[in-house]
């Protein structure tokens, strides 16, 4: 089920924005003009990834920089560490996440 969680305008490119879908606490990021949706916390110390940096598609946490690829929310130095990633739609203006 699509969620609408900002508008499209509220995430420039280049950026990360902290959202909610229902209970779910999210990180959307906008790489140009692509959306990606990833889980909201790193899976180091639960750092939120929402406030994180984002460097072209490298999402780096801001408490210890982890960093994971926002595309297949693979962790840059061990693959085995992966975020939850989900599907992204925008339709009228509106980035919506499937949760």
């Amino acid at each position: 089920m699509f969620v609408p969680v900002a508008k499209v305008e509220e995430i420039e490119p280049g950026t990360v924005k902290p959202v909610k879908a229902g209970e779910a606490e999210l990180a959307v990021a906008r790489v140009g003009d692509e959306f990606y949706a990833v889980q909201g916390h790193c899976l180091h110390l639960k750092g939120p990834l929402g406030h994180g940096k984002l460097e072209h598609h490298l999402l780096h946490c801001p408490w210890h920089g982890w960093t994971y690829d926002v595309r297949t929310g693979l962790n840059d130095f061990d693959h085995a560490i992966e975020l939850q990633t989900f599907e992204v739609r925008v339709e009228d203006g509106e980035v919506a996440v499937d949760v």
